[in-house]
C-alpha cells in the first residue's frame, strides 16, 4: 500500500546518501556498536540520517562538527531506538545545542522547609521539557565506548521519559509490559542504591551514584549502563536490566558476551 510517510522517508535517504567508507569509519569509532548485525548497522545508518534531517544541530562558537561528527552523534542517539517501531520517540524537541564544554545552568531547588534556593550548576548535558537538548561537545566526543558513560544516551533517555510528561523514570511502556513490574524493579534498585550510599559512603557503589538523585536520573543512568556496561548493570540490578531489555527490545549483555567469546580485543587477559 502506498504511504506518504514511506515516500518522504525514502526521499530523504536518497537525497542524503552516506558513503560506505564513511559509515564504516563511524562504526569503527564507536565500540558500543560492535557485534551488531549487518541488517542492524544498515538500519542504524538510515535512522541516523533521518535523525539529522529531523533535528537541528546548532553549534556554538568553539564547536566544529562535520558530517562524520554529526553521524557519530546520531548513531549514538538512535542506538536505543534500533529495534523499536519507527514512531516519534524523540518528539517534543527539534534542536540540539552543542556547547564546546561544560556549561552553567541556573537551578532552583525548594527544600523541605519550603525555602527556594537558586544557584548555578556546571553541567555537560541537559534536556528541557518541550525544549532543546543541550550537550557539551567534549562529552559527546568522549562517548561510544564500553565505559559506563554516554552523554547522548543519557540526555535522550530523559526525552523518552518526558513523553509521558515530566521526567519521572517512567517512559511510555510497550503494550506487553506491566507498569507494576517496571515500578517494582526500578524502585527496589533505586532504594537499594540510596541505602548503599547512606550506609557505606566510603565504598564504591555498583553504578554511578548520580543515579540516586531521583527516579528520572536513575532511568537515564541505567540506560547508559544498559548500552555501555550491561554486565555491571545486570550484576548489580538484574531486574532493572530485564525491564530495560524489554523496553529497548535489545539484549546488549548477550551481544557483549558474544564479543567476549569471539573477538580477541574483548577477551579477558589470562
Amino acid at each position: 500500500m502506498w504511504s506518504l510517510s514511506a515516500w518522504r522517508r525514502q526521499r530523504i535517504l536518497s537525497r542524503h546518501p552516506v558513503e560506505p567508507e564513511r559509515w564504516q569509519q563511524i562504526l569503527d569509532s564507536l565500540p558500543i556498536l560492535d557485534g551488531l548485525s549487518r541488517d542492524e548497522t544498515d538500519r542504524l545508518c538510515e535512522r541516523s540520517v533521518l535523525f539529522l534531517h529531523a533535528k537541528r544541530l546548532t553549534t556554538l562558537p568553539g564547536v566544529q562538527a562535520d558530517i562524520s561528527d554529526r553521524l557519530r552523534l546520531a548513531a549514538q542517539a538512535e542506538l536505543p531506538l534500533l529495534n523499536l517501531p519507527e514512531l516519534d520517540w524523540y518528539g517534543g524537541f527539534h534542536e540540539l545545542l552543542l556547547y564546546p564544554d561544560d556549561f552553567v545552568s541556573p537551578q532552583k531547588h525548594r527544600d523541605t522547609a519550603g525555602v527556594v534556593h537558586e544557584y548555578d550548576d556546571a553541567r555537560s548535558g541537559e534536556a528541557w521539557q518541550q525544549g532543546p537538548v543541550i550537550l557539551a561537545w567534549a562529552g559527546v566526543a568522549e562517548g561510544g565506548g564500553w565505559d559506563a558513560h554516554n552523554l547522548v544516551i543519557h540526555e535522550l533517555a530523559h526525552k523518552l521519559d518526558m513523553l509521558n510528561g515530566d521526567a519521572n523514570g517512567l517512559p511510555p511502556l510497550h503494550a506487553d509490559m506491566r507498569i507494576e513490574a517496571w515500578a517494582q524493579a526500578m524502585q527496589d534498585a533505586f532504594d537499594s542504591l540510596n541505602r548503599t550510599l547512606d550506609d557505606h559512603p566510603e565504598t564504591e557503589p555498583p553504578i554511578d551514584p548520580y543515579a540516586a538523585e531521583d527516579p528520572a536520573e536513575f532511568f537515564a543512568v541505567t540506560s547508559e549502563y544498559f548500552f555501555t556496561a550491561p554486565d555491571l548493570l545486570a550484576e548489580a540490578y538484574p531486574e532493572v536490566y530485564a525491564q530495560l531489555a524489554r523496553f529497548y527490545r535489545q539484549d546488549s549483555l548477550a551481544r557483549l558476551h558474544r564479543l567476549q567469546a569471539s573477538h580477541p580485543a574483548y577477551r579477558e587477559p589470562a
